[in-house]
């Protein structure tokens, strides 16, 4: 057997091999895509190393010889996704590196901004997962005016979905007599959370840009 990396469990010599984020290697294997050394695997504590075929979808997977980072300025009207039921485009079709590349966490369709792609899988879940509540800033163009009781909502938590989201900050930039142009920071990542935030204090997201995700930032 090889030593290479040492033992790790599947879902993370995966992500090693630039299959796709660990969360993401976890669906796959318990959907019963992955087989090691010719064997269907659906549990998530079988451990492997470099020795092991592993194939997902049939395709044997080898670990990246290159780690990969990219910062990408995504456009609206992309999906940041591999692939996409309704054959939307891709972030993916914006970037040709030569190598397989994967979103680290997503940017809704409709919103712009830093979008982190990577073959690392370790980094990726450093980014994403919920422990280790990386900031995430955005500027959002919002219809009317945020007073002082809708920053106090925000610094408290919002319930939107059955759940109350996290603290998190929203900062008045620019007003005019209809709109405004806020900064909010949040370190959650839930879908169309920011939208469903300002949605839940009255005020509809006209516009929506990340411009950092914890010490980087675009621009």
């Amino acid at each position: 057997r090889g030593v290479g990396m040492g033992q790790m469990r599947l879902q993370k010599y995966m992500a090693a091999c630039g299959a796709a984020s660990r969360r993401k290697s976890e669906e796959m294997i318990v959907r019963g895509r992955v087989s090691v050394n010719g064997q269907p695997v659906t549990s998530l504590g079988i451990k492997v190393d470099t020795g092991d075929v592993v194939e997902v979808d049939g395709k044997r997977i080898r670990p990246e010889a290159e780690k990969i980072y990219l910062m990408l300025n995504k456009p609206a009207g992309y999906v940041s996704t591999v692939k996409d039921q309704f054959s939307r485009k891709s972030v993916l079709d914006l970037v040709d590196v030569g190598y397989r590349v994967y979103p680290v966490g997503r940017l809704d369709y409709d919103t712009s901004g830093l979008l982190l792609l990577t073959n690392d899988g370790d980094f990726a879940y450093k980014l994403t997962h919920p422990s280790h509540e990386i900031d995430k800033v955005y500027i959002a163009k919002l219809k009317g005016i945020i007073d002082s009781g809708d920053i106090e909502r925000f610094e408290k938590g919002i319930e939107i979905d059955g759940y109350i989201t996290a603290p998190s900050k929203i900062r008045l930039m620019k007003k005019d007599r209809e709109t405004c142009i806020v900064e909010i920071t949040i370190h959650e990542g839930r879908n169309r959370q920011i939208r469903k935030m300002c949605e839940a204090v009255g005020h509809r997201v006209i516009s929506l840009k990340r411009t950092a995700i914890g010490n980087l930032r675009w621009g």
